[in-house]
């Protein structure tokens, strides 16, 4: 599985500068750019919040689920029937 980050999508519709939300998270604007591009391996809760708190939107919203070749649904039957 792979999770994309939207946010770079979030900050056009919203028209926010990179610099302005990384000033009111309170994190550089280096950081803010590598969550951007997605080579983080995770982000705080309260960062996150801030995030969702200035843009104005969900979670759900800068994130997304991209199924990869081989990945299955929670609770689907692996090959044959078989345990997944």
């Amino acid at each position: 599985m792979t999770i994309v980050v939207t946010l770079d999508e979030m900050l056009v519709r919203r028209k926010v500068k990179s610099r302005d939300l990384a000033a009111h998270v309170g994190i550089t604007e280096a950081n803010l750019s590598l969550l951007k591009s997605g080579k983080v391996k995770g982000v705080r809760f309260e960062t996150l919040s801030a995030i969702c708190e200035y843009l104005q939107c969900q979670p759900g919203d800068l994130l997304a689920w991209v199924p990869q070749d081989g990945d299955q649904p929670a609770g689907s039957a692996g090959p044959a029937g078989g345990p997944p």
